[in-house]
């Protein structure tokens, strides 16, 4: 008897779950955007963070996430700067938001993550960011006038 079963489903279910759970926080059905906000959001912090800090975190997220996350990454150039202005551009850039979005964004996708992975990750990865940056990170600041 041969069981066809596909044994990348159970990965990409718990990739969804997570998707989803970004999804809620941004009020959006729309998965697409769901998913490239999100890309953004690894892209940008991840090439802001240390190679060890980025292993740690990579570590709880399902397998789909952490190769989305390593794409296109060069370790030899992290960790980046961690100026504000610069995150926000980027950030805005990759997610294809306007600048004024960033906080909210980017504040959702924090939220999402954090429920997602174990107690305090979220503080122990922002804890190398300068305040303001963290509370961009986690929508507490807004970027009109930035």
């Amino acid at each position: 008897m041969t069981h066809h079963q596909d044994p990348l489903a159970a990965g990409m279910h718990t990739a969804h779950i997570w998707l989803r759970a970004v999804a809620d926080d941004l009020g959006t059905d729309d998965l697409t955007f769901a998913l490239r906000a999100l890309r953004a959001w690894m892209h940008t912090v991840r090439d802001r963070i240390s190679v060890a800090n980025s292993a740690h975190l990579t570590a709880q997220l399902p397998d789909f996430l952490r190769g989305i996350w390593y794409e296109g990454w060069v370790p030899s150039r992290v960790p980046g700067a961690h100026g504000v202005a610069e995150f926000t551009d980027e950030f805005a850039e990759r997610a294809g938001i306007p600048l004024g979005d960033v906080s909210f964004t980017a504040g959702c996708i924090t939220s999402a993550l954090d429920r997602m992975m174990s107690p305090g990750q979220m503080n122990h990865i922002f804890a190398v960011f300068p305040d303001r940056l963290g509370s961009v990170l986690r929508g507490k600041e807004s970027m009109a006038g930035t």
